[in-house]
């Protein structure tokens, strides 16, 4: 090849010319793709599933707090729910404590 055609290639590609710099995005796009495929948008619907169950506790539901306590619910306010962990015993937590409604057929895992 002569030194023309090389030089000829070499400025068609050049880190300023619009595809030179496509070429170098391009990664860092799919990258990012990738990354919002993978993590992001199923963390933003696992967000939503628990925000619905959340806002959809009623009275008799069975609830986690965060902090671990299981107990049933036994009022529900606006942002706060009337929580009985033991016989005559009652604390009022806030909603968006609860990590998980437990649904009446589940089982434990154990049994």
């Amino acid at each position: 090849m002569s030194t023309t055609s090389l030089l000829m290639q070499s400025t068609a590609m050049s880190p300023n010319s619009p595809s030179g710099i496509l070429v170098g995005i391009m990664p860092w796009l799919l990258i990012f793709v990738i990354f919002y495929l993978l993590m992001i948008r199923p963390q933003q619907k696992r967000v939503k599933e628990h925000a619905a169950t959340i806002a959809a506790v009623k009275k008799g539901d069975d609830v986690i707090t965060g902090g671990g306590i299981r107990g049933r619910v036994t009022k529900v306010m606006d942002d706060e729910a009337e929580v009985e962990i033991a016989n005559g015993v009652k604390v009022r937590v806030i909603k968006s404590t609860l990590s998980q409604v437990v649904r009446p057929n589940t089982k434990p895992a154990n049994d």
